[in-house]
C-alpha cells in the first residue's frame, strides 16, 4: 500500500514539474514567436538564448525561478518594427546596468526601503495587466478561451491536478489542426542564425526607447517582487538564495554573455514564479525541462517545429495568462492586512495602472515614509 503511496507521489511530482515547467507559456510564446514572426529575428538565437539562461537558473537556484522575456523591450520593438541591434543592445545595456546595481550594493539598498505593501501593490498592477491581456487574447475565441481558463482554474481541485496544462495545450492543438483554422503565427522553419555588432545610432536609439522604460519594471517585478514571492514560496531554504542581488546578478550576467550571439534581453518575473508554483514546480527540474526544451527547439529548428508551434491557438495562451494573472494579483494581505496596509497596496497599484511602475514604486514609498512620520509623530506627542 505505501510502495503505490509513494509511486503516486512520484507521478504527481514528475507531472507537477513537467506542467510548471511549460505554465507561463501565455506570457513567453505571444512576445518570443512575436519577435520570430514580425521581426523575423532568428529563432535559434533567441531559444537558445532562454535555454542557457534557464538552465542556469535551475542549477544556481535549486528552485524554478523562472525565466521570460523583459515585456516593455519585447513589446515595444514589436509594436515599431525595431532592428536585431536594438534588441541586442537593449539586453547588453539592461545586463550592464543589473550588474553595476548588484555589485555596487544598491539593489540590496532598494530592496530594504519597500515595505511587503509596497510589493504586494506592485505585484496586484501587474497582476491586473496580465488578466487583462490574457482577455484580450481569449477574446480571438471566446468559447475555447473561456472553456481553457476553467479546466485551468478548477483543476486544483482534482487528484491530479498538473494534468490539466499539458492536456489544455495538447487539446488545444489537436483542434487548431483538425478544423483546420489558421495559424496564430506565421513562422519561417528557414530563418537564419543573425548575428551582429548594433550600430552607434541603434545603441543611443535603445537607450532612451527600451532600456529607460523596461528598467523600473525590472528592478520591481523580476528582481524585488521575485525574491519576496520566493522567499514566500520556499520558506525552508535560505533567504540568501532568492536575495535581490543574486536575482540582479544572474540576469545581469545572462544579457551580458547571451545578448550579442542573438538572444532576447531577459529576466526573471513574479508572475511566472506564481504560475509555475500553482501548476507544480517545486524544484530545478521545472526550469530544467523548459530550458532542455528551448535548446532543442533552436537546434532542430524548421517547418515541423515552426508548423507546431504556430498551431497553439492565442485563446488558450490567453488563458493561461489570465491564471497567472490571479496567481499574481492575489495576496492573503487582502483579507488580513491592516487599514492602513490595504491603502498602500491599493494606491501603489492604483498609480501603476494609471502612470507606469516607476511612479507607483515613488508613490507608494512616498506613501509609507508619511506613515512611519506619523507613527513617529504619535510616539513624541504620547
Amino acid at each position: 500500500m505505501r510502495c503505490k503511496s509513494n509511486r503516486f507521489h512520484n507521478i504527481n511530482h514528475f507531472t507537477g514539474e513537467c506542467s510548471g515547467a511549460f505554465a507561463d507559456l501565455g506570457t513567453f510564446l505571444p512576445l518570443v514567436l512575436g519577435l520570430i514572426a514580425v521581426n523575423h529575428f532568428s529563432p535559434q538565437g533567441i531559444f537558445m538564448g532562454f535555454g542557457l539562461f534557464a538552465l542556469f537558473s535551475a542549477f544556481y537556484y535549486r528552485r524554478p525561478i523562472p525565466v521570460q522575456p523583459m515585456k516593455v523591450i519585447a513589446a515595444l520593438v514589436i509594436a515599431q518594427g525595431l532592428t536585431p541591434g536594438m534588441l541586442q543592445a537593449s539586453g547588453i545595456m539592461m545586463g550592464a546596468i543589473l550588474l553595476i546595481l548588484a555589485y555596487s550594493g544598491a539593489i540590496s539598498w532598494m530592496a530594504k526601503q519597500l515595505s511587503p505593501a509596497i510589493s504586494i501593490g506592485i505585484q496586484l498592477a501587474i497582476g491586473l495587466q496580465l488578466i487583462w491581456m490574457g482577455g484580450e487574447m481569449m477574446s480571438d475565441n471566446w468559447s475555447i478561451g473561456i472553456i481553457a481558463f476553467g479546466a485551468l482554474f478548477f483543476s486544483r481541485f482534482i487528484s491530479l491536478p498538473y494534468l490539466a496544462m499539458p492536456l489544455v495545450l495538447g487539446l488545444g492543438i489537436l483542434w487548431q489542426y483538425t478544423y483546420g483554422f489558421a495559424p496564430s503565427f506565421t513562422l519561417s522553419g528557414t530563418t537564419p542564425w543573425q548575428l551582429g555588432v548594433p550600430s552607434l545610432e541603434e545603441w543611443s536609439s535603445a537607450a532612451g526607447l527600451l532600456v529607460l522604460p523596461q528598467l523600473a519594471l525590472t528592478l520591481t517585478n523580476a528582481v524585488i517582487a521575485t525574491s519576496a514571492m520566493a522567499k514566500e514560496k520556499f520558506p525552508q531554504d535560505k533567504s540568501e538564495q532568492f536575495s535581490p542581488k543574486r536575482l540582479a546578478t544572474s540576469s545581469g550576467w545572462a544579457n551580458l554573455l547571451l545578448a550579442p550571439f542573438g538572444a532576447a534581453a531577459m529576466c526573471h518575473g513574479a508572475g511566472g514564479l506564481a504560475v509555475q508554483y500553482h501548476f507544480g514546480a517545486r524544484s530545478w527540474l521545472a526550469p530544467a525541462i523548459f530550458g532542455i526544451s528551448c535548446i532543442l527547439i533552436a537546434l532542430c529548428w524548421g517547418e515541423g517545429v515552426a508548423g507546431l508551434l504556430s498551431l497553439i491557438p492565442l485563446a488558450v495562451l490567453g488563458s493561461l495568462l489570465g491564471v497567472a494573472g490571479l496567481q499574481l494579483a492575489w495576496s492573503k494581505r487582502f483579507t488580513d492586512g491592516k487599514p492602513f496596509c490595504m491603502l498602500v497596496i491599493m494606491t501603489t497599484a492604483a498609480v501603476c495602472l494609471l502612470v507606469n511602475t516607476a511612479a507607483g514604486l515613488a508613490t507608494g514609498v512616498l506613501v509609507e515614509m508619511a506613515r512611519r512620520q506619523w507613527l513617529l509623530y504619535k510616539d513624541l506627542t504620547s
